[in-house]
């Protein structure tokens, strides 16, 4: 079947190949189906300028994008690995692990275990010693939509 679809359609086989592996990037996460796509296009592009030669048929094709998505991925995780540069914003995406360090006043008395206090407009669920309402914590670990705290002596 690929062998027939390389045949009719010829190089533009693998140019739309390369077109809907790159546009299928949009709804797979992560940066590999580029190079696949890169690849593809790359196999049309020289089955395109070598379109006359009898021996540049799919049987080298295939082979040809199969060492070329190999060279592709590994050149583009290179490429990318240089660009990667540390955020200057780590937490973002991480609420609970940013609230490590403040403090706060209990809205629900932490009892057997288990509290809520409020951090900006959110009250969150926290664990730690029994303390009554309106006791000051600190945020010492988060744990999911967890807060572990503290007694927070005051200031």
């Amino acid at each position: 079947m690929v062998a027939r679809v390389i045949e009719e359609l010829g190089p533009w086989a693998w140019w739309v190949l390369g077109l809907v592996l790159l546009a299928a990037e949009i709804f797979v996460p992560g940066v590999f189906l580029v190079w696949i796509g890169m690849a593809a296009i790359l196999t049309g592009a020289l089955a395109l300028i070598f379109w006359n030669a009898d021996l540049f048929g799919w049987h080298v094709q295939l082979p040809l994008f199969a060492v070329l998505s190999v060279v592709c991925v590994i050149v583009g995780r290179r490429l990318l690995a240089r660009f990667d540069h540390a955020s200057d914003a780590p937490l973002l995406n991480q609420r609970g692990r940013s609230l490590i360090g403040r403090t706060a006043i209990l809205e629900e008395p932490i009892a057997e275990g288990r509290g809520r206090v409020r951090l900006g407009d959110t009250t969150w669920p926290v664990s730690g010693p029994d303390l009554p309402t309106g006791a000051r914590v600190r945020v010492v670990a988060a744990d999911g939509q967890w807060l572990r705290v503290e007694d927070a002596p005051a200031d």
